[in-house]
């Protein structure tokens, strides 16, 4: 059982917005974890103190070492433990009066088996005294866009870290967190805040929604979920954020080996995945369906808002690709819905007679980028469609690099998302950084496309 905070320092906001960081197990050996951690703070400008706390030195990075925690000159908010498993006890012992939260990021602890977990419990036990939220242990920690506070222990030219935007990850997997952030700093995906909270001795997932209900910096929420240790809690908490923004989660170790890698992983007790589904649904979180899925609603959510619907609007010059989207989206749930009568004739009457008018709107290897982005304009503006998928092949020569800037202006209609897919080789692969410097999610293939636009129709149920 956790223990219950009464305490000034109940809540975890201080761990986003500190004033200084310590880091216990500093060292100037370059691959050591906490010299990672001291350059990763460095590195992402983070303003706050930083104290290094390593009795073997007197400096490290240029900065002064401090011997202890106890010779910290004024209360730290946060001090990262980068030491062996068996010396956190002590260490958090000596913290007392001099910090108000912990990341700690090595292993050893609950995921290990019986001695771990007893270890586990009893630097539970020292943090409930004192006073101290825990984040971890076997975790990243907090990856801070607003804040600049990067406690992740993996280097940047390994994992990309992403710029700023208004999604938040949380995650008890920190190689899930990284993995995600690395796809979408590659997108152009900005984030807000990233948690990577590991065995959840103190700080869970009920803990961060609470906090990202009521933070303006995060416009969403992605969660990747191995266990959930108090249901109530966490639909409540879960509840109160989705009212206020689209939360969306994974769920993994739903059955068989699953559970058993969960359990082995951060000693979570997976439990049935019935259960979760109904709580996802009491929450009003958006229930994701594996990776691939994760990181189509972090891009969609990322640069898109809320969906008002299922309508889906497809807009294409490649006749075979228009129908494979019409497929997929109607395998999904999605309503791909014809075309209006008045809204065809308007679109007969400008657009050239060899163009198929209809719903998918094939634009034809005669496109052109204003074809594209009247066809757009035309369909959107009315209360018809409710999300746009645009599948532009790049073969038809009056296309140009002006397409992206074209469609992201919204002539006429200003919320409703627009997914862009662009298959193909490298020529379009070098055209997704234009889509996404104007704010366009950019898909490579139909499929993941259509699962943007699923996400983001199940989030319009809920909203």
């Amino acid at each position: 059982m956790k223990p219950v905070y009464q305490m000034e320092n109940s809540g975890i906001s201080f761990f986003f917005n500190p004033e200084s960081v310590a880091v216990v197990g500093a060292t100037e050996e370059p691959g050591k974890i906490s010299n990672i951690i001291l350059r990763s703070l460095l590195r992402a400008g983070f303003k706050g103190k930083v104290y290094p706390v390593n009795p073997r030195y007197s400096s490290v990075l240029g900065m002064e070492c401090l011997p202890s925690i106890e010779a910290i000159p004024e209360k730290a908010d946060i001090a990262v433990f980068a030491i062996p498993a068996p010396a956190v006890p002590n260490a958090l012992k000596n913290a007392e009066g001099k910090i108000r939260g912990a990341i700690i990021v090595g292993g050893g602890f609950a995921e290990t088996g019986e001695a771990g977990n007893a270890l586990e419990k009893e630097v539970r036990e020292i943090a409930a005294r004192a006073g101290i939220r825990i984040i971890g242990p076997n975790c990243m920690g907090i990856f801070d866009t607003a804040s600049k506070l990067d406690t992740f222990f993996i280097p940047e030219d390994r994992i990309q870290r992403p710029g700023k935007g208004g999604l938040s990850i949380i995650s008890q997997s920190g190689s899930f967190a990284v993995t995600a952030m690395d796809e979408l700093a590659a997108d152009g995906i900005g984030v807000a805040r990233v948690v990577s909270y590991g065995n959840k001795t103190d700080v869970d997932e009920a803990d961060c929604l609470d906090f990202l209900a009521d933070d303006s910096e995060t416009k969403a929420v992605a969660a990747y979920i191995e266990s959930v240790d108090d249901g109530r809690r966490f639909i409540e908490a879960a509840s109160r954020c989705s009212a206020n923004k689209p939360v969306m989660a994974v769920k993994v170790g739903k059955a068989g080996a699953g559970i058993t890698a969960a359990r082995s992983h951060t000693g979570a007790i997976a439990g049935r995945y019935e259960i979760y589904r109904a709580a996802f649904k009491k929450a009003g979180v958006i229930e994701l369906d594996g990776y691939e899925e994760f990181l189509a609603a972090c891009k969609a959510f990322g640069m898109q808002g809320r969906a008002k619907g299922n309508r889906v609007m497809i807009i294409t010059d490649g006749g075979g690709v228009g129908v494979g989207l019409s497929d997929a989206c109607h395998a999904l749930g999605l309503d791909v819905a014809p075309l209006p009568e008045e809204l065809s004739a308007k679109l007969k009457s400008e657009l050239p007679p060899y163009f198929a008018i209809g719903n998918p709107l094939d634009l034809t290897g005669s496109a052109t980028d204003e074809s594209f982005a009247l066809s757009l304009q035309k369909t959107m503006s009315g209360d018809h469609y409710d999300i746009a998928i645009i599948a532009a092949l790049w073969g038809p020569p009056a296309l140009t690099d002006n397409l992206p800037a074209m469609l992201a202006q919204k002539p006429g209609f200003t919320e409703k998302p627009i997914l862009i897919c662009t298959p193909g080789g490298e020529y379009s692969r070098q055209r997704f950084k234009l889509f996404r410097e104007v704010g366009l999610p950019v898909f490579g293939t139909p499929e993941a496309a259509v699962r943007a636009a699923s996400v983001l129709a199940r989030g319009a149920r809920r909203g």
